[in-house]
Protein backbone atom coordinates (compact mmCIF):
# COMPACT_ATOMS: atom_id res chain seq x y z
CA UNK A 1 0.00 0.00 0.00
CA UNK A 2 2.92 2.47 0.71
CA UNK A 3 4.00 2.82 -2.48
CA UNK A 4 3.65 5.67 -5.51
CA UNK A 5 0.46 6.37 -4.36
CA UNK A 6 1.32 8.69 -1.55
CA UNK A 7 3.42 10.91 -3.85
CA UNK A 8 1.00 10.76 -6.53
CA UNK A 9 -2.70 11.05 -5.18
CA UNK A 10 -2.55 13.89 -3.00
CA UNK A 11 -2.41 16.63 -6.27
CA UNK A 12 -5.27 15.55 -7.81
CA UNK A 13 -6.96 14.76 -4.26
CA UNK A 14 -6.57 18.81 -3.88
CA UNK A 15 -7.62 19.62 -7.00
CA UNK A 16 -10.86 18.38 -6.40
CA UNK A 17 -11.64 19.17 -2.74
CA UNK A 18 -9.20 21.84 -1.69
CA UNK A 19 -8.38 21.15 2.32
CA UNK A 20 -11.36 19.25 2.81
CA UNK A 21 -8.99 16.10 1.30
CA UNK A 22 -8.15 15.02 4.50
CA UNK A 23 -11.97 14.29 4.77
CA UNK A 24 -11.78 12.98 1.72
CA UNK A 25 -8.96 10.48 3.23
CA UNK A 26 -10.81 9.64 6.08
CA UNK A 27 -13.69 8.56 4.09
CA UNK A 28 -11.53 6.51 1.92
CA UNK A 29 -9.94 4.94 4.74
CA UNK A 30 -13.52 4.01 6.29
CA UNK A 31 -14.02 2.45 2.80
CA UNK A 32 -11.41 0.61 2.60
CA UNK A 33 -11.64 -0.81 6.45
CA UNK A 34 -14.97 -1.76 5.76
CA UNK A 35 -13.15 -3.79 2.50
CA UNK A 36 -10.83 -4.87 4.14
CA UNK A 37 -12.88 -6.73 6.71
CA UNK A 38 -14.41 -8.56 3.83
CA UNK A 39 -11.17 -9.73 1.89
CA UNK A 40 -10.10 -10.95 5.81
CA UNK A 41 -12.92 -13.02 6.30
CA UNK A 42 -13.36 -14.42 2.80
CA UNK A 43 -9.68 -15.52 2.63
CA UNK A 44 -9.70 -17.25 5.98
CA UNK A 45 -12.55 -19.20 4.79
CA UNK A 46 -10.61 -19.66 0.99
CA UNK A 47 -7.26 -19.35 1.59
CA UNK A 48 -6.05 -20.44 -2.01
CA UNK A 49 -4.62 -17.99 -4.37
CA UNK A 50 -6.84 -15.78 -6.92
CA UNK A 51 -8.32 -13.69 -4.18
CA UNK A 52 -12.00 -11.97 -4.84
CA UNK A 53 -12.38 -14.18 -8.17
CA UNK A 54 -12.37 -16.98 -6.10
CA UNK A 55 -14.69 -15.72 -3.20
CA UNK A 56 -16.99 -14.06 -5.86
CA UNK A 57 -17.25 -17.95 -7.56
CA UNK A 58 -17.72 -19.45 -4.52
CA UNK A 59 -20.26 -16.76 -2.97
CA UNK A 60 -22.19 -15.37 -5.91
CA UNK A 61 -21.62 -17.39 -9.04
CA UNK A 62 -18.99 -18.06 -12.14
CA UNK A 63 -20.29 -14.51 -13.46
CA UNK A 64 -19.45 -12.38 -10.18
CA UNK A 65 -16.09 -13.95 -9.88
CA UNK A 66 -15.14 -12.76 -13.27
CA UNK A 67 -16.09 -9.17 -12.97
CA UNK A 68 -13.89 -9.06 -9.91
CA UNK A 69 -11.26 -10.75 -11.32
CA UNK A 70 -11.23 -8.81 -14.54
CA UNK A 71 -11.70 -5.79 -12.70
CA UNK A 72 -8.63 -6.41 -10.98
CA UNK A 73 -6.31 -8.09 -13.74
CA UNK A 74 -7.29 -4.97 -16.28
CA UNK A 75 -6.66 -2.18 -13.67
CA UNK A 76 -3.61 -3.50 -12.28
CA UNK A 77 -1.93 -4.12 -15.54
CA UNK A 78 -2.16 -0.37 -16.19
CA UNK A 79 -1.17 0.05 -12.66
CA UNK A 80 2.12 -1.34 -13.30
CA UNK A 81 2.91 0.10 -16.41
CA UNK A 82 2.45 3.49 -14.46
CA UNK A 83 4.13 2.38 -11.77
CA UNK A 84 6.98 1.29 -13.67
CA UNK A 85 7.03 4.71 -14.90
CA UNK A 86 7.14 6.57 -12.28
CA UNK A 87 9.89 4.90 -11.36
CA UNK A 88 11.84 5.47 -14.02
CA UNK A 89 11.10 9.17 -13.94
CA UNK A 90 12.85 9.49 -10.75
CA UNK A 91 15.66 7.44 -11.47
CA UNK A 92 16.21 8.54 -15.07
CA UNK A 93 13.97 10.85 -16.71
CA UNK A 94 15.90 11.39 -20.21
CA UNK A 95 15.69 7.31 -21.05
CA UNK A 96 11.81 6.48 -18.75
CA UNK A 97 11.01 3.40 -21.00
CA UNK A 98 13.58 1.49 -21.23
CA UNK A 99 14.53 2.00 -17.74
CA UNK A 100 10.93 1.24 -16.78
CA UNK A 101 10.62 -1.74 -19.02
CA UNK A 102 13.94 -2.74 -17.53
CA UNK A 103 12.12 -2.66 -13.85
CA UNK A 104 9.26 -5.04 -15.38
CA UNK A 105 11.99 -7.49 -16.10
CA UNK A 106 13.96 -7.73 -13.30
CA UNK A 107 10.84 -7.46 -10.36
CA UNK A 108 9.62 -9.84 -12.56
CA UNK A 109 12.89 -12.00 -11.98
CA UNK A 110 12.56 -11.64 -8.19
CA UNK A 111 8.55 -12.23 -7.91
CA UNK A 112 9.67 -16.01 -10.20
CA UNK A 113 12.20 -17.13 -7.45
CA UNK A 114 9.14 -17.55 -5.25
CA UNK A 115 7.32 -15.43 -2.13
CA UNK A 116 9.96 -15.53 0.34
CA UNK A 117 12.26 -13.41 -2.06
CA UNK A 118 9.36 -11.38 -2.85
CA UNK A 119 8.32 -10.54 0.56
CA UNK A 120 12.45 -9.90 1.76
CA UNK A 121 12.62 -7.26 -0.67
CA UNK A 122 9.06 -5.69 -0.14
CA UNK A 123 9.92 -5.27 3.76
CA UNK A 124 13.27 -3.66 2.24
CA UNK A 125 11.65 -0.94 -0.22
CA UNK A 126 9.35 -0.27 2.41
CA UNK A 127 11.43 0.40 4.83
CA UNK A 128 13.17 2.80 3.02
CA UNK A 129 10.12 4.71 2.16
CA UNK A 130 9.09 5.05 5.64
CA UNK A 131 12.34 6.34 6.98
CA UNK A 132 13.07 8.82 3.74
CA UNK A 133 9.04 9.90 4.58
CA UNK A 134 9.91 10.64 8.11
CA UNK A 135 13.15 12.23 7.35
CA UNK A 136 10.76 14.69 4.82
CA UNK A 137 8.12 15.45 6.96
CA UNK A 138 10.70 16.71 9.71
CA UNK A 139 13.16 18.35 7.79
CA UNK A 140 9.76 20.29 6.31
CA UNK A 141 8.23 21.30 9.64
CA UNK A 142 11.86 21.89 11.37
CA UNK A 143 12.99 23.74 8.43
CA UNK A 144 9.90 25.09 6.46
CA UNK A 145 7.33 27.69 7.83
CA UNK A 146 4.09 25.58 8.03
CA UNK A 147 0.98 27.66 8.60
CA UNK A 148 -1.58 25.45 10.69
CA UNK A 149 -4.28 27.31 9.90
CA UNK A 150 -4.10 26.05 6.24
CA UNK A 151 -5.08 22.47 7.64
CA UNK A 152 -9.53 23.45 7.32
CA UNK A 153 -10.54 19.93 7.01
CA UNK A 154 -14.08 20.86 7.51
CA UNK A 155 -13.56 24.80 5.90
CA UNK A 156 -11.70 24.24 2.82
CA UNK A 157 -14.11 22.33 1.12
CA UNK A 158 -13.07 24.03 -2.22
CA UNK A 159 -14.96 21.33 -4.17
CA UNK A 160 -18.15 21.48 -2.03
CA UNK A 161 -19.67 17.49 -0.84
CA UNK A 162 -18.83 16.24 -4.79
CA UNK A 163 -15.31 17.14 -4.84
CA UNK A 164 -14.54 15.74 -1.41
CA UNK A 165 -16.32 12.08 -2.41
CA UNK A 166 -14.02 12.45 -5.93
CA UNK A 167 -11.01 13.23 -3.68
CA UNK A 168 -11.89 9.74 -1.50
CA UNK A 169 -12.28 7.91 -4.64
CA UNK A 170 -8.63 8.73 -6.24
CA UNK A 171 -7.11 8.64 -2.52
CA UNK A 172 -8.88 5.23 -2.31
CA UNK A 173 -6.06 4.58 -5.21
CA UNK A 174 -3.14 5.04 -2.25
CA UNK A 175 -4.44 2.31 -0.02
CA UNK A 176 -5.44 -0.29 -2.60
CA UNK A 177 -2.78 -3.44 -2.00
CA UNK A 178 -4.19 -4.98 0.60
CA UNK A 179 -6.39 -7.51 -1.38
CA UNK A 180 -2.64 -8.64 -2.65
CA UNK A 181 -2.38 -10.19 0.79
CA UNK A 182 -5.47 -12.15 0.15
CA UNK A 183 -4.57 -13.54 -3.22
CA UNK A 184 -1.28 -15.45 -1.59
CA UNK A 185 -3.42 -17.42 0.56
CA UNK A 186 -1.89 -20.67 -0.61
CA UNK A 187 2.02 -19.08 0.02
CA UNK A 188 1.30 -18.16 3.37
CA UNK A 189 0.98 -20.56 6.79
CA UNK A 190 -1.86 -20.47 9.45
CA UNK A 191 -3.62 -18.37 6.88
CA UNK A 192 -6.93 -17.98 8.37
CA UNK A 193 -4.67 -16.26 11.39
CA UNK A 194 -2.13 -14.56 9.47
CA UNK A 195 -4.07 -12.61 7.00
CA UNK A 196 -6.42 -11.00 8.75
CA UNK A 197 -4.14 -9.53 11.14
CA UNK A 198 -1.58 -8.60 8.20
CA UNK A 199 -4.28 -6.77 6.42
CA UNK A 200 -5.73 -5.23 9.21
CA UNK A 201 -2.61 -4.12 10.73
CA UNK A 202 -1.00 -3.04 7.34
CA UNK A 203 -4.12 -0.33 6.87
CA UNK A 204 -3.53 0.94 10.12
CA UNK A 205 -0.18 1.76 9.20
CA UNK A 206 -0.46 3.33 5.98
CA UNK A 207 -3.60 5.48 7.44
CA UNK A 208 -0.97 7.01 10.17
CA UNK A 209 1.40 7.60 7.38
CA UNK A 210 -1.17 9.26 4.65
CA UNK A 211 -2.45 11.44 7.86
CA UNK A 212 0.61 12.52 8.32
CA UNK A 213 1.93 13.30 4.88
CA UNK A 214 -1.29 14.74 3.98
CA UNK A 215 -1.44 17.52 6.73
CA UNK A 216 2.41 18.31 6.47
CA UNK A 217 1.60 19.02 3.00
CA UNK A 218 -1.45 21.35 3.73
CA UNK A 219 0.53 22.99 6.42
CA UNK A 220 3.40 23.48 3.91
CA UNK A 221 1.70 24.13 0.58
CA UNK A 222 -1.60 24.81 1.26
CA UNK A 223 -4.32 23.36 -0.83
CA UNK A 224 -3.92 25.25 -3.90
CA UNK A 225 -0.05 24.44 -3.63
CA UNK A 226 -0.60 21.28 -3.64
CA UNK A 227 -3.57 20.83 -6.21
CA UNK A 228 -0.41 22.68 -8.27
CA UNK A 229 1.83 20.80 -8.16
CA UNK A 230 3.04 17.82 -10.11
CA UNK A 231 5.38 16.71 -6.96
CA UNK A 232 3.87 17.79 -4.11
CA UNK A 233 6.32 15.70 -1.40
CA UNK A 234 9.25 16.98 -3.10
CA UNK A 235 8.21 20.83 -3.26
CA UNK A 236 7.40 20.14 0.26
CA UNK A 237 10.86 19.30 1.19
CA UNK A 238 12.00 22.11 -0.73
CA UNK A 239 10.53 24.56 1.19
CA UNK A 240 12.97 23.40 4.21
CA UNK A 241 16.24 24.82 2.57
CA UNK A 242 17.89 21.56 3.18
CA UNK A 243 19.63 20.53 0.46
CA UNK A 244 19.74 16.88 1.11
CA UNK A 245 15.61 16.94 0.88
CA UNK A 246 15.56 16.72 -2.78
CA UNK A 247 18.13 13.37 -3.26
CA UNK A 248 16.26 11.78 -0.74
CA UNK A 249 12.71 12.41 -1.93
CA UNK A 250 14.01 11.27 -4.86
CA UNK A 251 14.95 7.56 -3.48
CA UNK A 252 11.90 7.55 -1.81
CA UNK A 253 9.37 8.21 -4.88
CA UNK A 254 12.09 5.44 -6.89
CA UNK A 255 11.99 3.32 -4.28
CA UNK A 256 7.63 3.33 -3.32
CA UNK A 257 6.87 2.90 -6.98
CA UNK A 258 9.41 -0.37 -6.94
CA UNK A 259 7.68 -1.86 -4.08
CA UNK A 260 4.10 -0.85 -5.73
CA UNK A 261 5.15 -2.71 -9.13
CA UNK A 262 6.50 -5.90 -6.98
CA UNK A 263 3.39 -6.38 -4.97
CA UNK A 264 1.36 -5.47 -8.67
CA UNK A 265 3.55 -8.20 -10.21
CA UNK A 266 2.77 -11.21 -7.56
CA UNK A 267 -0.96 -9.90 -7.11
CA UNK A 268 -2.23 -10.11 -10.85
CA UNK A 269 0.07 -13.19 -11.05
CA UNK A 270 -1.88 -15.05 -8.73
CA UNK A 271 -5.36 -13.72 -10.00
CA UNK A 272 -4.63 -14.52 -13.61
CA UNK A 273 -3.55 -18.46 -11.79
CA UNK A 274 -6.99 -18.66 -10.63
CA UNK A 275 -9.18 -17.51 -13.78
CA UNK A 276 -7.25 -19.66 -16.18
CA UNK A 277 -7.43 -22.22 -13.59
CA UNK A 278 -11.38 -22.20 -14.58
CA UNK A 279 -11.15 -21.35 -18.09
CA UNK A 280 -11.80 -17.21 -18.01
CA UNK A 281 -7.93 -16.68 -19.18
CA UNK A 282 -6.14 -18.95 -21.40
CA UNK A 283 -5.41 -22.31 -18.89
CA UNK A 284 -2.08 -23.11 -19.83
CA UNK A 285 -1.54 -19.71 -17.89
CA UNK A 286 -2.34 -22.04 -14.39
CA UNK A 287 0.92 -23.90 -14.53
CA UNK A 288 2.91 -23.12 -11.34
CA UNK A 289 6.73 -23.37 -11.53
CA UNK A 290 7.19 -27.39 -9.67
CA UNK A 291 10.56 -25.60 -8.03
CA UNK A 292 9.33 -22.05 -6.66
CA UNK A 293 5.70 -22.43 -6.58
CA UNK A 294 4.63 -19.54 -8.65
CA UNK A 295 2.59 -19.24 -11.24
CA UNK A 296 5.38 -18.47 -13.64
CA UNK A 297 3.74 -18.60 -16.70
CA UNK A 298 1.23 -15.78 -16.21
CA UNK A 299 3.84 -13.51 -14.25
CA UNK A 300 5.91 -13.88 -17.86
CA UNK A 301 2.53 -12.83 -19.70
CA UNK A 302 2.07 -10.14 -17.59
CA UNK A 303 5.88 -8.92 -18.16
CA UNK A 304 5.45 -8.95 -21.97
CA UNK A 305 1.74 -7.07 -21.87
CA UNK A 306 3.54 -4.00 -18.92
CA UNK A 307 6.71 -3.92 -20.92
CA UNK A 308 4.86 -3.34 -24.36
CA UNK A 309 2.81 -0.35 -22.64
CA UNK A 310 5.88 1.30 -20.94
CA UNK A 311 7.01 1.16 -24.05
CA UNK A 312 4.26 2.51 -26.16
CA UNK A 313 1.85 4.30 -23.95
CA UNK A 314 2.09 6.63 -21.42
CA UNK A 315 -0.15 5.47 -18.32
CA UNK A 316 0.70 8.32 -15.37
CA UNK A 317 -2.51 9.43 -15.40
CA UNK A 318 -4.17 6.00 -14.39
CA UNK A 319 -5.06 6.78 -11.19
CA UNK A 320 -8.96 6.84 -11.56
CA UNK A 321 -8.86 4.21 -14.08
CA UNK A 322 -7.34 2.06 -11.34
CA UNK A 323 -9.31 2.75 -8.71
CA UNK A 324 -12.12 2.16 -11.32
CA UNK A 325 -11.03 -1.39 -11.56
CA UNK A 326 -10.42 -1.48 -7.62
CA UNK A 327 -13.47 -0.50 -6.17
CA UNK A 328 -15.56 -2.83 -8.66
CA UNK A 329 -13.08 -5.99 -7.19
CA UNK A 330 -13.88 -4.66 -3.75
CA UNK A 331 -17.89 -4.02 -4.46
CA UNK A 332 -17.72 -7.70 -5.49
CA UNK A 333 -15.92 -8.82 -2.13
CA UNK A 334 -18.77 -7.06 0.04
CA UNK A 335 -21.60 -8.74 -1.67
CA UNK A 336 -19.46 -12.18 -1.25
CA UNK A 337 -18.55 -11.48 2.53
CA UNK A 338 -22.68 -10.52 2.90
CA UNK A 339 -23.18 -14.46 2.17
CA UNK A 340 -20.92 -15.74 4.58
CA UNK A 341 -22.45 -17.92 7.66
CA UNK A 342 -22.25 -16.94 11.30
CA UNK A 343 -19.51 -19.49 11.72
CA UNK A 344 -17.03 -17.99 8.83
CA UNK A 345 -17.76 -13.92 10.47
CA UNK A 346 -15.22 -12.74 12.00
CA UNK A 347 -16.73 -9.17 11.70
CA UNK A 348 -20.32 -7.70 11.76
CA UNK A 349 -22.23 -7.28 8.81
CA UNK A 350 -22.65 -4.01 8.52
CA UNK A 351 -19.21 -3.55 7.77
CA UNK A 352 -20.33 -5.22 4.37
CA UNK A 353 -23.37 -2.59 3.71
CA UNK A 354 -20.75 -0.19 4.15
CA UNK A 355 -18.45 -1.35 1.78
CA UNK A 356 -20.67 -1.90 -0.94
CA UNK A 357 -22.48 1.22 -0.54
CA UNK A 358 -19.03 3.17 0.06
CA UNK A 359 -17.54 1.46 -3.19
CA UNK A 360 -20.65 2.07 -5.30
CA UNK A 361 -20.57 6.31 -4.48
CA UNK A 362 -17.15 6.37 -5.10
CA UNK A 363 -17.25 4.98 -8.62
CA UNK A 364 -19.89 7.60 -9.79
CA UNK A 365 -18.06 10.56 -8.36
CA UNK A 366 -14.94 9.16 -10.02
CA UNK A 367 -13.63 11.63 -13.07
CA UNK A 368 -15.93 10.84 -16.41
CA UNK A 369 -13.43 10.05 -18.38
CA UNK A 370 -11.98 7.29 -15.95
CA UNK A 371 -15.79 5.81 -15.39
CA UNK A 372 -16.58 5.70 -19.07
CA UNK A 373 -12.98 4.22 -20.25
CA UNK A 374 -13.13 1.33 -17.19
CA UNK A 375 -17.17 0.17 -18.06
CA UNK A 376 -16.18 -0.28 -21.98
CA UNK A 377 -12.94 -1.94 -20.53
CA UNK A 378 -15.75 -4.01 -18.56
CA UNK A 379 -18.12 -4.51 -21.63
CA UNK A 380 -15.35 -5.90 -23.40
CA UNK A 381 -14.45 -8.95 -20.80
CA UNK A 382 -18.03 -9.56 -20.33
CA UNK A 383 -18.89 -9.79 -24.35
CA UNK A 384 -15.30 -12.08 -24.77
CA UNK A 385 -16.14 -15.02 -21.90
CA UNK A 386 -19.51 -14.78 -23.14
CA UNK A 387 -18.55 -15.57 -26.90
CA UNK A 388 -15.98 -18.27 -25.33
CA UNK A 389 -18.65 -19.92 -23.88
CA UNK A 390 -21.06 -19.84 -26.39
CA UNK A 391 -18.06 -21.88 -28.48
CA UNK A 392 -17.60 -24.18 -25.81
CA UNK A 393 -21.07 -25.29 -25.36
CA UNK A 394 -20.91 -25.30 -29.02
Amino acid sequence: MIGAGVFAAFAPAARAAGSALLVGLLVAAVVAYANATASAQLAAQYPTSGGTYVYGRERLGPWWGFLAGWGFVIGKTASCAAMALTFAAYVAPGAQRPVAAAAVLLLTAVSYRGVTRTARLARVVVAVVLVALTAVVVATLVGGDPDWSRVEPWGGASGGWYGTVQSAGLLFFAFAGYARVATLGEEVRDPARTIPRAIQLALAITLVVYATVAVTLLATLGADGTAASSAPVADAAATSGWAWTGPVVRVAGAAASLGALLALVAGVGRTGLAMAREGDLPRWLAAVHPRYRVPHRAEVALAVVVCALVLTVDLRGAIGFSSFGVLLYYLVANLAAWTQPREHRRFPRAWQVVGAVGCTVLVVTLPATAVLVGAAVLVVGVVWRAARRRASRA
